[in-house]
């Protein structure tokens, strides 16, 4: 989800179709990748470069699941964390009943060693009790996954995730019982996650599961909620404060985002918050404009970068664009010394 302050016109925004291409290519850049892996020319790949102050590929081991058994309907991963395949129509249809139980090096058809090495290094980090807040959680993904090492590692869950979808809240629940947490561990909230309150249009798919980048918009104009009415392109959702998600007193092993270019700003307004609540962060970043400004707001606000990936872009001769999102992982020195 996005929260860029300036609110563009309905007829400017990504349409589903230009999302869903994006999101394709992106997925097949990584299935490209593995690929190559086979072959035996692996260094070759864009995901084993990255920055990290601690050993990514150690801790994905050390919380890797032993014999993961398949599920029907379901992939599964290395973690014993399953996916259901109608999550993913058109990617996962051919990878029903199997599991991916070795390690995703470098990536795997979702993300790649810095995501899983960042989260991971959160799980590390926590007590007794493992709380994380996933923003634009989708299916679950985040939740589930760290979940899952928490709980391996003997620690008791706490997954929030924040989902402006309908759908998507539906699948979140159903992932998180899937992979047997329990209904006083969870808590899926819809609405999307902001810096004041408001409501935000949030736009509408025709094929459940077909796009995984939905961009909002923010604090839209009574023409826009009309137009949004009339057409059907878009949903009203609550915009939530981080404020309100995270109260006085409460505090985060981990906060997840990945809202789709929003990244930058909601860092600058929600710092406070952030600070005071938070111990790490791990954010998906969509630009090197976004990348720098989050290395400048965080450093300067006391934040210790431990792993990053730049965002990957593809050059057709005209311009420039995103293939595969960037990643940062930053821990909070007041809350983890």
């Amino acid at each position: 989800m996005a929260l860029a302050l300036r609110i563009p016109p309905l007829r400017r925004l990504h349409t589903q179709r230009d999302t869903l291409v994006r999101e394709r290519d992106a997925i097949q850049a990584r299935l490209d990748l593995e690929r190559v892996r086979c072959a035996g020319t692996e260094a070759r790949t864009p995901f084993w470069f990255y920055n990290s102050a601690f050993d990514a590929i150690a801790l994905m081991k050390k919380y890797q699941a032993a014999d993961v058994p398949p599920k029907a309907g379901h992939l599964g991963n290395y973690l014993g964390v399953y996916t259901h395949i109608r999550f993913f129509p058109g990617i996962l249809d051919c990878r029903e009943g199997q599991v991916d139980a070795g390690l995703p090096l470098p990536a795997n058809w979702h993300t790649d060693i810095v995501e899983w090495g960042a989260a991971l290094r959160a799980v590390d980090l926590s007590g007794p009790v493992f709380t994380v807040m996933e923003l634009g959680c989708g299916w679950g993904c985040w939740l589930n996954n760290t979940g899952a090492a928490a709980r391996r590692a003997g620690k008791k869950v706490r997954l929030i995730g924040i989902e402006g979808e309908p759908v998507y809240v539906d699948f979140a629940r159903e992932a998180c019982a899937t992979n047997g947490f329990q209904p006083d561990e969870v808590t899926i909230i819809h609405g999307v996650a902001a810096s004041r309150k408001g409501a935000a249009l949030f736009p509408t798919q025709t094929v459940e599961g077909a796009s995984w980048g939905l961009e909002p918009v923010f604090g839209a104009s009574e023409q826009q909620r009309r137009e949004a009415a009339v057409s059907g392109s878009h949903v009203e959702v609550p915009m939530l404060p981080l404020s309100d998600l995270i109260p006085e007193g409460m505090s985060l092993d981990l906060l997840h985002m990945d809202i789709q270019g929003g990244e930058a700003d909601f860092v600058r307004d929600c710092i406070a918050t952030l600070n005071r609540s938070v111990a790490y962060l791990v954010i998906g970043t969509h630009s090197r404009e976004i990348e720098g400004q989050l290395f400048h707001l965080l450093s300067g606000a006391g934040w210790i970068p431990e792993i990053e990936r730049p965002c990957i872009f593809t050059l057709n001769g005209k311009e420039c664009f995103t293939t595969v999102d960037g990643v940062q992982g930053w821990r909070n020195p007041a809350l983890r010394p």
